[in-house]
């Protein structure tokens, strides 16, 4: 198949995933964390087999079914498999760019919960087409394609027997992203705010930015987004319904406008009202 729709992607690698979700149950009690890669948080300091060999999966069922397609893994630098994709950057409209975050939350896996992913997108030039975010620890995912809307089922289910996402109501939660913490106190006296870089727990497990989708919180803020996570995660919001921009108020910009496969930072909200309080925040730290 040379010229694959967005959903043709999501249809052939679903199965492969659904093998890489059951891997990732199996290994989770067992995972050896590998010596630690660069980042500026604890999330990001470690990489475990977990990350490289379900890279290597989908890797190489895109290389056995879509050859010529452009992938971008998040171990790219570490994979052997690299050197064998046309390219790892965005292309021109219509050429599709396929990206994968293989564990979305090492800290939260290698700690043993549940609110783990792996993330699969498909890029156009400006925006994105398609994301799949599976949770295999609950054995769920949520999938979006551009303009039609957030679908959810558990991970045995194709995606034409998935349902769509319905925004009835969310508990009255914040969630702060790493290095968002001077949100806290501007927030509090509206919701109970949950600030990731100093809340995360061992012992309590802390909603993840799908929470939006089930309620569990109702509004994020982050730094920045990266196409491959927070970036595909807003995505999803989005089409099921919430409200997603820049810190200033304004779209997020046209993915070939951004640098490093990253978004500026997000304001998501299940309602207007949420993103407005939101928005006040960012506004009057920008004056700070």
């Amino acid at each position: 198949m040379s010229n694959p729709t967005p959903k043709q992607i999501l249809e052939t690698l679903l199965p492969y995933l659904r093998v890489a979700a059951g891997y990732a149950r199996q290994l989770q009690p067992l995972i050896r964390a590998l010596p630690a890669k660069d980042g500026d948080n604890f999330f990001a300091e470690a990489l475990t087999d977990a990350d490289l060999s379900i890279q290597t999966l989908v890797e190489v069922a895109l290389l056995g079914t879509f050859p010529n397609i452009r992938f971008y893994g998040e171990e790219h630098e570490q994979s052997g498999n690299t050197k064998y994709f046309r390219s790892i950057e965005l292309g021109e409209k219509g050429d599709y760019l396929v990206t994968l975050d293989p564990i979305d939350g090492t800290k939260f896996y290698m700690d043993g919960h549940n609110n783990y992913q792996i993330i699969l997108t498909v890029l156009n030039s400006d925006e994105f087409e398609a994301v799949l975010a599976i949770s295999p620890a609950l054995n769920t995912y949520y999938y979006a394609l551009r303009g039609e809307g957030t679908f959810t089922g558990s991970l045995e289910d194709d995606l034409n027997a998935c349902v769509p996402v319905k925004l009835d109501s969310s508990e009255p939660i914040i969630l702060l992203g790493w290095g968002m913490s001077q949100y806290k106190p501007l927030l509090q006296k509206y919701y109970d705010v949950i600030d990731v870089g100093n809340d995360y727990s061992l012992e309590t497990q802390i909603p993840n930015h799908n929470g939006i989708l089930s309620g569990c919180i109702c509004g994020a803020v982050t730094r920045s987004a990266k196409f491959i996570d927070g970036a595909a995660l807003a995505f999803l919001a989005q089409e099921a319904g919430c409200i997603v921009t820049t810190h200033d108020g304004s779209s997020p910009p046209p993915l070939n406008a951004c640098e490093n496969y990253s978004r500026p930072g997000l304001l998501v909200a299940a309602t207007e009202s949420v993103h407005r309080h939101l928005l006040e925040a960012a506004k009057t730290l920008k004056k700070a």
